[in-house]
């Protein structure tokens, strides 16, 4: 962890909002130029962040930022429904990304434990991660350790960087998970 864990100490989290969109975008265009994490090809614009945020909160879902004391941002998780078919509404999907300087900190962890402790809170019961690239050992390893199981693999399902990409399924049981009825 080195100089970051002090970082992690002193951050702040909390619910993005408009004003983080501007700073989220650079963030994320870091990953679709350069990480098949993503099968985005072009970062997209601040005003589309904006609407995603709007759109994640809209469903009554969180958002979650990390910034540092000087309000400079250090990543970010959010939920979203997995699909738009009403059978699947208590079923999400997640995201995180971290920015490059705190990768390995465990801010990632922290970060998807509270979007997953507010979203078993909401009622919802399963979560999945959609993890671009079969070699993004990070995210799987993340994912591990919040206690999601591997489901599977579409393989050469994506094409970025001029190669093919596996994307990876791992699912997370929230709160009875399929053990009851949803209320």
């Amino acid at each position: 962890m080195g100089d970051d864990a002090g970082i992690l100490r002193e951050m702040t989290l909390r619910e993005a909002d408009d004003g983080d969109a501007e700073t989220i975008a650079a963030l994320y265009a870091h990953y679709v130029r350069s990480a098949p994490a993503t099968f985005e090809e072009a970062p997209p614009e601040p005003a589309e962040i904006t609407r995603r945020i709007r759109e994640v909160q809209a469903a009554g879902l969180p958002w979650r930022v990390a910034t540092d004391l000087e309000g400079a941002l250090l990543g970010y998780a959010y939920a979203s429904p997995y699909r738009t078919r009403s059978a699947y509404r208590y079923t999400l999907e997640n995201s995180v990304y971290i920015a490059p300087r705190c990768v390995g900190t465990g801010l990632g962890a922290i970060l998807m434990r509270e979007v997953i402790d507010r979203c078993a809170a909401l009622g919802y019961r399963q979560m999945l991660a959609v993890i671009g690239d079969s070699a993004n050992a990070a995210s799987i390893a993340l994912h591990t350790r919040l206690g999601f199981s591997m489901v599977g693999i579409h393989r050469a399902v994506g094409f970025k960087f001029g190669r093919w990409i596996d994307v990876v399924h791992m699912q997370l049981a929230l709160g009875e998970g399929s053990q009851s009825r949803p209320a």
